[in-house]
């Protein structure tokens, strides 16, 4: 990915910009721009290999990226006949492991010149009827040890995306199944997520 100039995020505690595109995406046609945005990151990402630390873009109208800022768009390789609505995904700045990812995602602002925002994220996750059986009383290290040993757990990376107008979008591809004609998409399928990037916007 090239190191390039970024609309990247505000704010005292934001990451600086480090921007990328994320590749070109199988989606089908009719899927939409934020479907596509979505599916161009999970592809994107999927490159990379497994084992990835999270992974944070903010989303750019490509048109209006273009038309601003050409030389960055040619670097990007961006078409100009891109689809109407399109957005661009940039990725940036590493996210920090130091703290918990909301306290995190809390410290950032976007400029104006963001659409939307996006994460990749790994995690494990248990069947319902396995979750059923959580014993009681784990702490957060406990639990995570309680999901990590059981023979029933899942890898999954979950890429969730949101637009400032309140559209949401993800994607979820389990490491057993790591296929593009596997991945699950969905509006509400990492509500919580969804809901802390969504904060991000928040004035």
């Amino acid at each position: 990915m090239p190191n390039t100039p970024s609309p990247g995020p505000s704010g005292p505690s934001g990451p600086s910009g480090r921007s990328g595109s994320a590749g070109s995406s199988g989606s089908p046609p009719a899927a939409s721009p934020l479907t596509r945005a979505v599916l161009e990151i999970d592809e994107f990402v999927a490159s990379l290999g497994w084992d990835q630390p999270a992974r944070l873009f903010a989303l750019v109208d490509t048109g209006r990226l273009r038309s601003r800022e050409p030389t960055l768009a040619d670097r990007l390789g961006l078409a100009d006949d891109a689809a109407a609505g399109a957005f661009t995904p940039v990725e940036q700045d590493e996210v920090s492991g130091e703290r918990p990812l909301d306290e995190f995602l809390a410290t950032i602002a976007w400029p104006e010149a963001v659409a939307g925002c996006a994460l990749t994220v790994e995690r494990l996750m248990l069947p319902p009827s396995a979750e059923a059986a959580v014993p009681e009383g784990l702490g957060e290290d406990g639990l995570a040890e309680w999901v990590a040993a059981h023979p029933e757990r899942q890898e999954v990376r979950m890429t969730v995306a949101v637009l400032r107008d309140g559209a949401r979008e993800s994607a979820l591809r389990l490491r057993a199944k790591d296929s593009p004609s596997d991945v699950l998409t969905g509006s509400d399928l990492v509500p919580n997520l969804a809901e802390a990037l969504a904060a991000t916007f928040a004035e």
